[in-house]
């Protein structure tokens, strides 16, 4: 189903925001902006699956 195919295309893309996210927290340094950023887009990609998973069935 092209809604499945979204949805995992979503969850790849949250992972990896994870992953960068995870990244940037080990960084003596971390740049905040953008981990606020990051964590925005990850909210919005959860919400948008959610929202695919409700309308799915």
């Amino acid at each position: 189903m092209a809604v499945d195919a979204r949805i995992r295309e979503l969850g790849s893309r949250h992972q990896s925001l994870e992953r960068m996210i995870q990244d940037e927290m080990r960084r003596p340094s971390a740049d905040e902006i953008k981990l606020k950023e990051w964590k925005r887009q990850k909210l919005r990609l959860k919400e948008e699956m959610e929202s695919l998973r409700i309308q799915a069935h």
